[in-house]
């Protein structure tokens, strides 16, 4: 794919989406890292659907972490992988409020030194909350990268590394949000939706669906 195509492709989803933004729902850094946390192997809407209650009680490191593990877990159950999860994210807790003072750290060595941070979720955080150029690559980014011939690659951070050297600068802030919206709801896994995709005609994918 070349470079006009590139910039064909963002201005279009820019232009249909001019501020698009993660579909979890938080009111503050601390929330959304919580909530990246949980979306691990889970739904958007399954996290916003328990912290929609968790929040109300608990929303702070000190508060989460006086539920303790098995106090969380009552809010956390219905999303996939809880019981590592609520462990994970009481160790979280305490790392902030022993080290951060309580606040969210806005560099990636620190974010990732968080249980249950990896580089997709610091990615994520990094990008959402404190508004830095990351590419978070899920399932969605990796398959709509590889399928348009955007930024192919064998693995997340190949294509990671291929979307910050070839996206053009003006997208790169928002492209992940762009490119994972892209995935969930037109650029499906199994049949994706090419005949009301906004891109098809630049998308170098070879065996399109009507």
């Amino acid at each position: 794919m070349n470079k006009a195509k590139r910039q064909n492709i963002f201005t279009r989803l820019r232009d249909a989406n001019p501020e698009p933004t993660t579909e979890l729902r938080f009111s503050s850094n601390f929330e959304l890292l919580i909530s990246v946390i949980l979306s691990a192997q889970a739904t958007d809407v399954s996290v916003n659907k328990a912290t929609n209650k968790l929040y109300k009680v608990a929303n702070t490191p000190e508060k989460i972490a006086a539920l303790g593990v098995n106090g969380l877990k009552k809010y956390i159950r219905t999303i996939g992988l809880f019981n590592t999860k609520a462990e994970n994210i009481i160790k979280t807790c305490k790392v902030l409020i022993d080290k951060y003072n309580s606040d969210v750290p806005d560099k990636r060595e620190a974010l990732e030194e968080l249980p249950g941070v990896g580089r997709k979720t610091a990615n994520v955080v990094l990008n959402t909350a404190f508004r830095q150029i990351a590419m978070a690559v899920d399932t969605h980014i990796f398959r709509v990268s590889n399928r348009t011939g955007i930024a192919p690659g064998r693995n997340v951070v190949e294509v990671e590394k291929q979307l910050l050297r070839l996206v053009p600068e003006e997208f790169l802030l928002d492209a992940h949000h762009w490119l994972i919206l892209h995935g969930r709801y037109t650029c499906l896994a199994r049949k994706p939706r090419c005949g009301s995709c906004s891109i098809e005609d630049l998308c170098e994918f070879k065996l399109k669906a009507e």
